[in-house]
């Protein structure tokens, strides 16, 4: 009996290219590895996209949370 391996949908993607953010974004996912060249529109596996969107997620909420933390101590 042959497993029948499923392939995942590809999206396109673009990560800015900005003052501070200039290098190529690294994402490994299950020992795959991508490297995510910033300012090109690129393909990637939609797991990709949605690991480097909740980074997003998450980089908004540390930073709203040190905004909060440090107003409580001013």
């Amino acid at each position: 009996m042959a497993t029948e391996v499923k392939t995942p949908k590809k999206v396109k993607i673009k990560l800015p290219l900005t003052r501070t953010e200039k290098d190529d974004e690294y994402v490994c996912v299950n020992g795959e590895s991508f490297l995510i060249k910033r300012g090109e529109t690129v393909e990637v596996p939609d797991y990709v996209a949605e690991v480097l969107q909740h980074k997003e997620e998450m980089l908004a909420e540390s930073m709203e949370f040190e905004a909060q933390a440090s107003a409580k101590v001013e």
